[in-house]
Formats: structure tokens, C-alpha cells, sequence
């Protein structure tokens, strides 16, 4: 049985497969405990978390909080925009300080990519990857693979596409990793201008094309990506029209789909753009069944993080 050795969780790039479905099987037992009447274990009870969001974050946020009170850790929310970051402090001082004052474990999302592997060099809790610039966002990936690992067994040889602003979308870089890790197939769909090739090194689990039909084809699973206009400096994108007509998952577009295809978003959704109202609130969705499951998976990564092996 695969034991848990790491001190933190900075990307899926740095799991095995055997890691992987660790974090998968652990949340399976936990998320049990969010259909009980008193939503508490006390796996980390007397352990203290602080959650460090330099970015603005919804789903996110919350989900790490009710994950941490579900296990009856402590928690502080930082206000990053009122910390010591604004006077000069440094990251490693940051940290340094919290751990002074007992934190054991740091959340973390900063818009600098690599800022929670600094983060961990300097502190020896343990560092939650909440996303980083455009590298990764480990656990979003995790409660992907999570919610298709529910609906379909197992993720060998099952087709996904994820759909959108791959260029900016840490989203999709970590579930590349955990997807071609646990033998699925991913096809990457965008338009050219947001479809970097520097993803072929994923190759050959993964395919890359700018033809929307070809990538909804033989589709057991779409993951729709937000569109991230407010990147788009140069004004290089499509206008949202454009793309939600060129793009845009639509009801006429899954009727040339499998009629079982799942789709996913990670959120928020921006419904006109990248995907329409009947498909986000429709019977293939399963976005809501994701934010339900980031708690498990939150859960799970909390516990082990913590629990493992010296």
C-alpha cells in the first residue's frame, strides 16, 4: 500500500500515480463525514492552518476552510491586502513569523507561479498549493479527476477534452498531470492564439487541435475552461462573441456528442461565453457535484499532508 511521504502538495507534476489515487481513496472515506448530521472528525484536532490567498478566490477558499473545520484543525484567514506583504516583508519572513506562531499548515494562492515551492523551502509545515500564476492548481485538478474517477470507475483509456483558455489556465496544466498519470486520454481544444505547444510535452497521452468538433467527438468528458479576458493585454483574443460562437458549449453542440458525455467547469463560469445556461444547469453537468467534492479532496490532502511519514 502506498504510503504517504511528501511534507507538502505544490503540483501534481511531482505525484505518482500511485500518490494520486492515495489522495482519491482518502477522500472517498471523507466524504462521508459531509452527509452526517455533525459534519466533524477529529483527524486534526490541536493542528492550526492558515489560509494565504494573494489572489481573490470563492470556491477555493471556502472549500479549504469547511475541509479544515471538518477536521477540526484551527484556522486563520489572512488578509493578504492588509498584511506585512505591503510594508516590504518578504515571503520567506512571512512564513517564518507564522510559524512562530504555531501555524502547521499554509494554504496558499499567489499569482506568481513557484511561490508556494519558496514558501516551503522556508518553513518546515507543511505548503498547500492553492494555485500559482498559470503553473498549477493541484487540488482543482485532484477533485476533477475525483468527480470522473465517481462516474466512470476508473480513468484508463477514458477520452477527455478540456476546452478554453489553455494558455492561462493553471486548471488545465494540473489536470494534465494527474489525467495522462492514471491512463486517460486529453485532448486540448482552443483557439490558436490560447493553445501554447509547449504541452506536447505531454505527448503521447495528448493531443492538441483548434477544431472544436474534432475534440467533442469521440469525448467521454469536456472540462470547459473560463475564459480569462482580462489576460488579454494585446486585445489578440476573440471578442467573447466570437468565441462563444466558435467555442462556446452550447446544447445544438453536445447533440453531436455521446449522449452520456460529461461536462465540467472549474469556475466561475462566465454562462454566454463558454458554455450556455442549459449545458451548465443540464442533465450532463456535473459542476456542482465538483465543488461538492473539493471538500473531500481538501479533506484528504489536509489529512496526509499532515500525517506523513518521517
Amino acid at each position: 500500500m502506498t504510503k504517504w511521504t511528501k511534507k507538502d502538495l505544490l503540483g501534481l507534476e511531482y505525484l505518482s500515480a500511485e500518490e494520486i489515487e492515495l489522495i482519491l481513496d482518502t477522500a472517498a472515506s471523507f466524504k462521508e463525514v459531509s452527509t452526517r448530521d455533525i459534519k466533524k472528525v477529529p483527524a486534526l484536532r490541536g493542528k492550526t492552518a492558515a489560509n494565504l490567498f494573494y489572489e481573490p478566490s470563492t470556491r477555493t477558499r471556502v472549500s479549504f476552510e469547511i475541509a479544515e473545520k471538518r477536521l477540526s484543525c484551527d484556522v486563520v484567514n489572512m488578509d493578504m491586502k492588509a498584511s506585512s506583504v505591503l510594508k516590504g516583508e518578504t515571503l520567506a519572513d512571512t512564513g517564518r513569523n507564522l510559524e512562530a506562531l504555531k501555524i502547521d499548515i499554509f494554504i496558499m494562492r499567489h499569482n506568481m507561479a513557484g511561490a508556494p515551492n519558496v514558501l516551503a523551502r522556508f518553513v518546515g509545515g507543511s505548503v498547500i498549493n492553492a494555485g500559482d500564476g498559470k503553473h498549477e492548481h493541484p487540488t482543482q485538478g485532484l477533485l476533477d479527476i475525483y468527480t470522473l474517477r465517481e462516474k466512470f470507475g476508473s480513468l484508463k483509456g477514458l477520452n477527455v477534452s478540456i476546452i478554453g483558455d489553455i494558455a492561462h489556465s493553471r486548471v488545465a496544466r494540473s489536470n494534465l498531470w494527474g489525467l495522462t498519470k492514471l491512463g486517460a486520454n486529453v485532448t486540448l481544444c482552443a483557439p490558436e492564439i490560447i493553445l501554447p505547444s509547449d504541452f506536447k510535452e505531454f505527448a503521447p497521452h495528448v493531443k492538441i487541435t483548434s477544431d472544436i468538433d474534432a475534440a467533442l467527438k469521440d469525448a467521454h468528458a469536456i472540462n470547459v475552461l473560463r475564459m480569462q479576458f482580462e489576460r488579454d493585454a494585446a486585445g489578440a483574443f476573440p471578442s467573447p462573441s466570437e468565441y462563444y460562437k466558435e467555442y462556446g458549449i452550447t446544447k445544438e453542440r453536445l447533440k453531436k456528442c455521446r449522449k452520456d458525455i460529461v461536462v465540467m467547469h472549474p469556475g466561475p463560469i462566465n454562462r454566454g461565453i463558454e458554455i450556455s445556461s442549459d449545458v451548465a444547469d443540464g442533465p450532463n453537468s456535473v459542476i456542482i457535484e465538483q465543488v461538492t467534492n473539493g471538500i473531500a479532496v481538501r479533506m484528504a490532502v489536509l489529512y496526509l499532508v499532515t500525517l506523513r511519514s518521517k
